[in-house]
């Protein structure tokens, strides 16, 4: 089913400050995994929960205290919450509906033939909740806890919603993304000491609501576009099948040349300042430099000698060249203008230049005729000397006349300016330059954006 997105201002979305409260009505639509524990575990934060489904078996064992999965400690919950009289269930939606104020949407999200996410599920119950809300008066609170793709709430789930009820997103009808983060075998604990809870919600909007049913428990709550808060469950999972791919990769390449990979992967996890922390997860160019692509070459010649696959590890060096190809595509879209190029070494702060990405990008503009200059304030061709220079010899013999003294020199009668990055004491210069520039930025500098005049594009945002 295709929806279209209502346009809406912000102050059609903001919903009304919540009052305080101790407990929330809260349905639960969906009895499965998920479901259930939220069942349990939100019954436990002192809430009364109604849980939803369309099969009538799973619906009497859970009013009847029983857990219709298999799960450490959830019987114990259900049970309990059925004996305080916090948990019920039922197979009636309107009925679920006017007793509550608030929904949980917990339904699976199952891949569709092509791999997409399949949003039949999720479309029904929207349906059949919207339905109930034209037979109920106040406001009702729609929360998104399925596992969705970025754009569902304002492409699809909102507009559907609205649709159903004959409501808008504001004073009478609230809706947030909140997904969950919950492992099968530690779902519980995981509940209830999250490493933060994300919550999308509409601009403007701080989720009062929700912030205040998940106040018992001790973790930051992030409130964040609908976009982003749908994005995040994703990321985490690919990175999770990314990182056991690799350790089942490399671990076998390792276990080839008579290492415990067990052992070596406990050290590599004790460095907490590289391996194992947020280093190197920030989105932007390709990588480079003298370490970085060297060894991971040397790495799968190993995996060769031994013949073995590693088609995860085989895909790095070419998924770093798409990058460098992607971001000649988004200069090349405004056309064979002069282009200024910041940045040339493969990072900020020093003069090596080897198997920089910044000297490939140079390359394929001067290759496709781009008339280019370049500003580094730490590469200056007369100090190069060594493997750098002859790397400099070999892919860019006429490196001396790209390179320009100063961010202004690199910005005169160029229209197009590429950011690989900048000195700090160049910043100034760099943004007092900008005005009326076509900007591609590579390194996620929030302040170029804000410049008068341009036009601005991020890598990845």
């Amino acid at each position: 089913m295709e929806t279209q997105a209502l346009p809406r201002t912000v102050a059609d979305t903001v919903s009304p400050p919540e009052p305080a409260f101790a407990g929330r009505r809260i349905s639960v639509f969906g009895t499965g995994y998920v479901g259930v524990v939220s069942c349990g575990c939100l019954a436990g934060l002192g809430h009364e929960i109604v849980g939803v489904d369309i099969s009538v078996d799973k619906v009497a064992m859970l009013a009847s205290g029983h857990s219709p999965i298999v799960e450490d400690g959830v019987d114990e919950l259900v049970a309990d919450a059925v004996r305080l009289g916090r948990l019920k269930a039922t197979t009636d939606v309107a009925a679920a509906v006017a007793e509550t104020d608030v929904s949980f949407i917990c339904v699976g999200t199952p891949s569709a033939p092509d791999g997409a996410v399949s949003l039949d599920a999720v479309e029904k119950v929207l349906t059949q909740i919207g339905a109930a809300l034209r037979e109920k008066s106040g406001r009702h609170t729609v929360v998104m806890r399925s596992t969705v793709p970025p754009g569902t709430a304002e492409q699809f789930a909102i507009p559907l919603l609205e649709a159903a009820s004959g409501r808008r997103l504001g004073a009478d009808l609230g809706f947030y993304s909140n997904p969950e983060f919950l492992r099968e075998g530690s779902s519980i604990r995981d509940f209830n000491k999250p490493p933060f809870t994300v919550i999308g919600a509409p601009a403007g909007d701080d989720a009062a609501l929700l912030r205040s049913l998940y106040a018992p428990l001790s973790a930051p709550v992030h409130v964040v576009p609908y976009r982003v808060a749908e994005s995040v469950k994703h990321l985490s999972n690919v990175f999770h099948a990314l990182k056991l791919a690799f350790a089942n990769e490399a671990g076998a390449i390792l276990s080839a040349y008579d290492v415990d990979a067990r052992e070596a992967f406990r050290l590599f996890c004790e460095d907490r300042v590289l391996n194992i922390s947020p280093a190197y997860l920030r989105p932007g160019f390709a990588f480079g430099g003298s370490c970085l692509p060297k060894d991971v070459r040397s790495f799968l010649a190993l995996a060769d000698q031994r013949n073995l696959p590693a088609p995860l590890l085989r895909q790095l060096l070419p998924s770093n060249s798409a990058i460098i190809e992607r971001t000649y595509a988004a200069i090349a879209r405004h056309g064979r203008q002069p282009v200024a190029l910041f940045g040339l070494a493969f990072k900020a702060g020093t003069d090596d230049l080897r198997e920089s990405p910044f000297v490939a990008l140079a390359e394929k503009l001067i290759g496709k005729g781009f008339d280019l200059r370049i500003y580094d304030k730490y590469v200056q061709l007369a100090r190069l000397t060594g493997a750098n220079r002859a790397y400099i010899d070999r892919e860019i013999p006429h490196l001396e006349r790209l390179l320009v003294g100063s961010p202004q020199a690199a910005l005169a009668d160029v229209r197009v300016a590429v950011i690989g990055h900048i000195a700090p004491e160049d910043r100034p210069a760099l943004l007092e330059g900008l005005a009326s520039h076509e900007v591609i930025d590579l390194a996620g500098l929030d302040d170029l954006s804000k410049v008068p005049g341009v036009t601005y594009e991020g890598l990845c945002w």
